[in-house]
C-alpha cells in the first residue's frame, strides 16, 4: 500500500517549485525564477541550496516568513530578490555572501537586522523599502557598506539617520521618502557621488547647508522633496523649482536661518502618517 507523503507541504505547491528547478538544473540556467508561484516555506524547494551555479534568484510576491541560513550556501549567488513576502527576520548568514551584489527584501515585515549585517563584501543594491525599520534597529556596522551605490528606505519609521551615512562614500541613489525624518545629518553632504535623493513625504522643516554640496541639480539628478512642512523661505522656494531650493540653501542667508532654527530647538512637526495599518504590520490571521 502507498503511504502519504511526510511532507506537510501540498503536492501541487511542491511541484509547482520542483518543476522549475528541475528544469533549471536540467538546463543548468543561472537564473531561477519562483515569483508568484504561491510558496510559503523553503521547504517547497527541495535541492536548492545545492544549486551553487545560481547567480540570480527570484522569490519575489510569495508567502515566505522565514529565511533559512542555509541559503548563504548558493555562493554565487549575485541578485536575491525577496520583494513582498511575509518575512519577520532575516539569517546572519546573508551578510558571508561572497558575490551578492543586489538584494531586495522591500515589501516584508522587518523589524529588525540581523548583527553583522553591514558585512556584505561586495553588496551595490539594498533595498529594504517598506518594512518596520527605524534608527534605533540599525546593527552597528550598517555604515560600513562601503561598496553600496543606492540605499532604498523608503516607507519605514526613521525618524534621525545616523551621521554614519557619510561613510556609504560610493552611494549614488539614497531613497527615504515616506518615513518620519525630522532632520538630516550635516554628513549627507560628504556622499560626493550622490545623484539621486528622496526625502519627500517626511517631516523635514530644514536641511543642512551641507546639501548644498552635492551636484542634485543637473540633467542627470533627482531631488525629491515635495510633502514636508518646510520653513516659509524653503517653501517658497520650492514653489519656483527644486534648483532654487539648492542655490538657495548655498547662500550665506540660508545659513544664518538655518542656525538660527537650530538654535531655538523648535519641537518636531507631528506625525501626520498612520502606518498602524500598513501591510508590513499586520499579523498573519
Amino acid at each position: 500500500m502507498n503511504q502519504a507523503p511526510v511532507s506537510c507541504i501540498p503536492n501541487t505547491k511542491m511541484s509547482k517549485a520542483r518543476k522549475v528547478i528541475d528544469e533549471a538544473k536540467e538546463i543548468q540556467n543561472p537564473e531561477l525564477d519562483l515569483a508568484d508561484k504561491g510558496i510559503a516555506h523553503f521547504e517547497e524547494m527541495p535541492g536548492l541550496f545545492n544549486m551553487v551555479n545560481i547567480t540570480r534568484l527570484t522569490l519575489s510576491h510569495n508567502k515566505i516568513q522565514a529565511v533559512p541560513p542555509g541559503l548563504a550556501n548558493m555562493v554565487n549567488l549575485e541578485i536575491l530578490n525577496l520583494f513582498n513576502n511575509q518575512i519577520e527576520e532575516l539569517p546572519t548568514s546573508l551578510s558571508s555572501m561572497p558575490k551578492l551584489r543586489i538584494l531586495n527584501v522591500g515589501m516584508n515585515r522587518l523589524d529588525s537586522l540581523p548583527r553583522g549585517f553591514g558585512a556584505f563584501p561586495v553588496l551595490e543594491v539594498l533595498d529594504l523599502t517598506y518594512n518596520n525599520l527605524n534608527e534605533t534597529v540599525l546593527p552597528g556596522n550598517f555604515f560600513k557598506l562601503e561598496t553600496l551605490r543606492a540605499l532604498y528606505l523608503g516607507d519605514n519609521d526613521f525618524e534621525t539617520l545616523s551621521p554614519e551615512i557619510g561613510q556609504l562614500k560610493n552611494l549614488q541613489i539614497l531613497v527615504l521618502r515616506e518615513n518620519d525624518l525630522v532632520s538630516l545629518p550635516k554628513e549627507i553632504g560628504e556622499l560626493h557621488r550622490l545623484r539621486e535623493l528622496h526625502i519627500q513625504g517626511n517631516r523635514l522643516t530644514v536641511l543642512p547647508p551641507e546639501l548644498g554640496q552635492l551636484d542634485l541639480i543637473s540633467n542627470k539628478s533627482v531631488l525629491k522633496m515635495e510633502n514636508n512642512p518646510w520653513v516659509a523661505p524653503i517653501a517658497d522656494q520650492l514653489q519656483v523649482g527644486v534648483s532654487h531650493v539648492v542655490d538657495y540653501i548655498r547662500s550665506d542667508t540660508y545659513k544664518f536661518v538655518y542656525n538660527r532654527h537650530m538654535q531655538t530647538e523648535t519641537p518636531p512637526p507631528p506625525r501626520t502618517n498612520d502606518k498602524r495599518m500598513k501591510i508590513s504590520r499586520r499579523q498573519q490571521s
